[in-house]
């Protein structure tokens, strides 16, 4: 495959070096200082591109990509509160591709799929509070992490006692500390901590009187979610629409 990348950071990097390692060719590499490299040739050359930015930035990656019939996957988060309505119009049909995903990790799929499940036992056991966990390095911006608003809303989704998800309990990269855990019955609280260089962990319980049961993602690196994406544009690659990991994973 031809694969453009756009961001070129740590993720841009090892998605690169994966995918020339499966034998794929990288024909174009876009960040903040080449962005009129979208109009080149070799940009619309690509069978796809791999974008890894920021939420403010990445609806308008989407667009100009689309403007070249370019398919794309992006693991960016944080846009779809204000564009999700565009983009379903925008591959509705086929007419553009979109793989999106908070997260690719296999791992985290796995995970997702054990949570789903979980959530569904959960409701025949009313005993059992539940709340969120997410941790991840200190230069992340946005919090919750997609991942966990995602795992949030599919406990929502299979857990009859809870209607929503709020931020709980908020370790900030600069030390300081707000919110609390302490939400409404019907209210899910994902509390998130900024620290160090972690990858991202996400940890869920569920706590009773008399014990606890947690399930717990944790990434040793950004290396799973770097195959994740480039096993994402080899499966875009044959698909077309809106699509996800649940699309490519038949959990």
């Amino acid at each position: 495959m031809k694969i453009a990348l756009i961001g070129y950071g740590k993720m841009g990097h090892m998605i690169e070096q994966i995918a020339l390692e499966r034998g794929h060719e990288i024909v174009c590499t876009i960040d903040v200082n080449n962005q009129e490299d979208f109009e080149s040739p070799a940009f619309a050359s690509a069978d796809v591109a791999i974008e890894f930015t920021n939420p403010k930035v990445a609806y308008d990656n989407y667009l100009k990509a689309f403007k070249h019939n370019v398919k794309v996957v992006s693991g960016s988060t944080g846009w779809m509160a204000d564009h999700k309505a565009d983009v379903e119009a925008l591959t509705k049909d086929g007419k553009q591709t979109l793989f999106w995903a908070s997260n690719f990790s296999i791992g985290v799929a796995i995970f997702s799929a054990v949570n789903r499940y979980l959530a569904k036992i959960m409701n025949g056991f009313p005993q059992y509070g539940v709340e969120m966990e997410e941790t991840h390095h200190v230069h992340k911006l946005d919090a919750p992490s997609g991942t966990a608003i995602t795992l949030a809303e599919e406990i929502i989704d299979n857990l009859n006692r809870k209607d929503k998800w709020v931020k709980g309990f908020q370790h900030n990269a600069d030390g300081t500390e707000e919110g609390s855990n302490d939400v409404a019955a019907d209210e899910l609280a994902i509390a998130s901590i900024r620290r160090d260089e972690v990858p991202g962990i996400h940890s869920i319980t569920y706590d009773s009187e008399a014990d606890k049961i947690t399930i717990t993602h944790d990434a040793h690196s950004r290396k799973g979610f770097a195959l994740g994406a480039v096993l994402a544009a080899e499966y875009t690659a044959n698909h077309t629409g809106l699509l996800t990991i649940s699309d490519m994973f038949k959990f």
